[in-house]
């Protein structure tokens, strides 16, 4: 068991030196969505406000209801910027020697993706002790549940990462495909607008949001910094967050070759 300890240490302090070391990338992962949360949710905060919804128990603010998702946000981004650093390592040659490890493959990517959990989880719970600043009232206790399903949220959209990771093989190619997978997720899902709202404008453009597996782990998030539990989001994160992590380590297993 013990090398299987000293992995994981080692690979989570690898990506924590990484992130200490890259200054700008906390201050880059805080200011975006901290632009949306005071210029653009401050300017539409009167006219954008929520009625009474699950789980808030009165009307609330519009800088209220988008937190969660700007929360969610970050995890985005982190999770892509860590399968970013992975098509990195593999042109510069540090890839292969940890894929060399005795190892299991599955288990060194599941140590990734602990490491970046623990960085997402990070940002975030700075991101909420700021946003209180502004009028962003969370539970204390809300802390507390939004680790696991932050945690799930990072597992989920991290093994997105990396199964995008090894299927592009270029550093330019993938950060194109960043912008092509982050802001369609971002924009067409419960971040920005309750989806009942989304209805009322445009029927297919609900029906797309309602689909993309990113509006439930928004709304996880939305339940659990209250204290509750949603069922359906947390079973389509669940399976999504399954198939992903599948794919991506059948993606990243050796390749055989027969000789005849």
């Amino acid at each position: 068991m013990m090398p299987y300890y000293y992995c994981l240490i080692g690979i989570i302090k690898r990506e924590f030196l990484r992130f200490v070391q890259q200054r700008t990338r906390l201050l880059s992962a805080l200011i975006r969505p901290l632009l949306w949360l005071v210029v653009f949710a401050a300017g539409f905060r009167a006219a954008l406000g929520v009625s009474i919804m699950e789980p808030y128990g009165t009307y609330i603010t519009y800088q209220q209801y988008i937190t969660p998702g700007l929360c969610c946000m970050i995890v985005l981004f982190n999770g892509m910027q860590s399968s970013l650093s992975m098509v990195y390592d593999r042109e510069m040659g540090s890839m292969k020697l940890l894929l060399m490890s005795p190892l299991p493959r599955p288990f060194l990517l599941l140590c990734k993706l602990i490491a970046t959990a623990i960085l997402s989880l990070i940002q975030v719970c700075i991101f909420l002790l700021i946003a209180q600043f502004v009028d962003v009232d969370t539970p204390v206790w809300g802390y507390v549940t939004a680790i696991p399903a932050i945690f799930l949220i990072a597992f989920f959209l991290g093994a997105l990462g990396l199964l995008l990771s090894n299927l592009i093989k270029q550093l330019e190619n993938f950060a194109g495909v960043m912008n092509f997978v982050i802001f369609p997720m971002f924009f067409l899902s419960s971040a920005l607008y309750p989806l009942w709202k989304m209805k009322e404008a445009s029927l297919w453009l609900y029906w797309i949001c309602n689909y993309n597996p990113f509006s439930y782990c928004v709304e996880l998030l939305r339940f659990a910094l209250y204290q509750e539990l949603n069922i359906s989001a947390f079973l389509v994160v669940l399976l999504a967050t399954i198939l992903v992590s599948v794919l991506a380590m059948f993606s990243f297993a050796p390749k055989r070759t027969f000789r005849g």
